[in-house]
């Protein structure tokens, strides 16, 4: 069942024309002229209960702005929409209590509190029992490995100190829906991981749908099942990844190390050499299971090999396709 529905999403911003003479700014003073931006326009998406979704857009192409109108942070120019089956215009104060967002960008905590205050407020303000709270809080910072610095101040933890206490503050309220904005922005390789593992963790253990946006390829891949991808405002993919792979990855890269040198290579007529050095070739061959197989017994049959590598196009560069 649906608990994100959106039909016909909008949102244009109005911007002033800014003058350059002297006598044009005195005017616009008095008469501004004012144009329109459109941010969003015409979206129409449908994520189900529990769904790992992620949201994908060129930069600078409205991925936030779609996140601060489902959330209702900004206000629609037009839509027919539901969160969590409420109107996020009469029912925003139902809405925010089950649902979170975090942004990479923008911090939630308090810059001079340390993050456990901002977690004691955060308690206060979803009205959660002292129990609940404190078995929560206990989790959490036991599973982001946040406990030595719960009581700095924000303003002194480290980029990656403070997402991962954004993290936890977004999930004190167990969220039936959580909103990620470029989570991972600023982490460390080790950071990154651990985040991710909650999320999935937490997705499968309480439920929790989550709607990511990043530019994080490894974020994709290790969080969501689902991939949305716009261009020009317009749903140009939307299907699970596995589909994705399987439908757009046309080429495999075969990287073979010889154990001698050989001048001169039999391979079927449509592949491609990207590499050959003394010793070692790199090839694209077309992704079809007949073309890979004939390929491994020429190379077992004819040539004497130390190892052998078969990779595929990277999802990012399978994105990239579509724009």
């Amino acid at each position: 069942m649906s608990q994100i529905e959106v039909k016909n999403l909008e949102k244009t911003f109005k911007v002033e024309i800014k003058k350059t003479w002297f006598w044009n700014r005195l005017k616009s003073i008095f008469s501004p002229v004012y144009k329109e931006i459109k941010a969003v326009s015409d979206i129409n998406i449908s994520i189900n209960a529990w769904e790992k979704v992620a949201f994908l857009w060129p930069n600078w192409a409205g991925k936030s702005t779609t996140i601060k109108m489902l959330t209702w942070i900004l206000t629609k120019t037009w839509w027919e929409l539901s969160v969590l089956w409420l109107d996020p215009v009469n029912d925003r104060e139902n809405l925010v209590r089950q649902i979170w967002a975090v942004f990479g960008q923008t911090s939630r905590l308090w810059y001079h509190l340390t993050a456990k205050d901002t977690f004691w407020l955060f308690w206060k303000i979803f009205d959660m029992s002292k129990s609940d709270y404190e078995k929560r809080l206990d989790y959490l910072v036991s599973e982001f490995d946040i406990s030595d610095f719960l009581s700095t101040p924000v303003r002194k933890l480290s980029l990656g100190q403070r997402m991962r206490c954004e993290v936890v503050a977004s999930l004190i309220h167990k969220p039936k829906i959580l909103f990620l904005d470029e989570p991972t922005i600023w982490l460390d390789m080790i950071a990154k991981q651990k985040l991710r593992d909650v999320i999935n963790k937490i997705n499968k253990e309480e439920n929790t749908t989550i709607f990511l946006t990043s530019h994080d390829i490894g974020d994709i891949e290790d969080i969501c099942d689902r991939v949305i991808v716009i261009n020009y405002w317009k749903v140009i993919y939307d299907w699970n990844i596995k589909e994705l792979k399987k439908n757009h990855i046309k080429t495999k890269i075969i990287k073979v190390k010889f154990e001698e040198t050989y001048d001169k290579f039999d391979f079927l007529q449509d592949i491609k050499v990207l590499k050959n050095t003394w010793n070692y070739i790199e090839l694209e061959i077309p992704n079809d299971k007949n073309t890979l197989q004939n390929t491994i017994e020429i190379l077992t049959n004819k040539y004497h090999f130390e190892d052998i590598t078969i990779t595929e196009p990277s999802m990012e560069d399978i994105i990239k396709t579509f724009y």
